[in-house]
């Protein structure tokens, strides 16, 4: 069966000017240091919170997204991302205070100076996307039982990765487009399944709230972006610099070609 014929609109990365393809390079440089960056964040965030911090199960999404439904969003935090925070004695008295009812007159004489030496210097109201712990208001909010994430965080967070994600993987699928990869199906899927996945990513947090079994959708859909851009990325990179050019691209130049710029 013969390779299907290239489009006239397909550019080679090898007949594309050396500016541009720097330009790609450092953008796909740029873009992976990022999603690398972006990877060691979302497993220090999550991991831990299923009482086994050195992996990122479905428990521990389960319980981010709709609560433990044991104890309070405080023990959640200090016996998962938060428990190298603080001392073990410092975190069991502030999770006994938070089971025993978090009276005022205990917070402030033994808690009020814990919060204030370890978790204030973070938790100080002054970035809305962590939870205030400064007075005894804003952190008896926090020692009610944890339901998970609040919807409203959700879709602030929700928006955040639709735009930011779409972005990265306009950007890298652009880039990858002037691949050369056969069959065509591949690199159809290569580039497309990436946007599906972030649609399926995100409504998945919802319905783990609902269904804790979409966890493993969550997860699914992660692992999916993840392996899209990097074959996209090394492909790119591989086929800029290193790969010889295919003979369908070397075919259809005039004999005097030469690349320029």
């Amino acid at each position: 069966m013969s390779e299907a014929p290239l489009h006239p609109l397909y550019s080679h990365y090898s007949e594309l000017p050396i500016s541009l393809r720097i330009v790609y390079t450092s953008a796909l440089c740029i873009l992976g240091l990022g999603y690398v960056f972006a990877l060691i964040y979302m497993v220090h965030t999550y991991s831990g919170r299923d009482g086994n911090p050195k992996n990122l199960t479905t428990e521990d999404l389960v319980i981010a997204y709709s609560g433990s439904g044991k104890g309070s969003r405080l023990e959640s935090a200090l016996r998962g991302p938060m428990s190298a925070m603080l001392p073990a004695d410092e975190a069991g008295a502030l999770i006994n205070w938070a089971r025993s009812g978090a009276d005022r007159n205990t917070y402030e004489t033994y808690i009020r100076p814990t919060i204030e030496k370890r978790c204030l210097s973070c938790h100080d109201g002054s970035n809305p996307h962590l939870a205030n712990l400064s007075g005894y208001d804003n952190i008896q909010k926090v020692t009610e039982q944890d339901t998970g994430t609040p919807i409203f965080t959700l879709v602030r967070v929700s928006h955040i990765h639709l735009f930011g994600l779409t972005f990265v993987f306009f950007v890298v699928g652009f880039i990858f487009s002037h691949a050369y990869v056969r069959p065509l199906w591949i690199k159809y899927l290569l580039t497309g399944v990436p946007f599906v996945g972030l649609a399926v990513d995100i409504i998945s947090w919802y319905l783990v709230k609902v269904y804790h079994p979409f966890a493993y959708v969550t997860i699914a859909a992660g692992g999916a972006m993840g392996m899209c851009f990097a074959i996209m990325w090394v492909t790119a990179m591989y086929q800029m610099w290193i790969g010889k050019v295919p003979a369908a691209i070397v075919n259809r130049r005039p004999n005097d070609a030469r690349v320029i710029g």
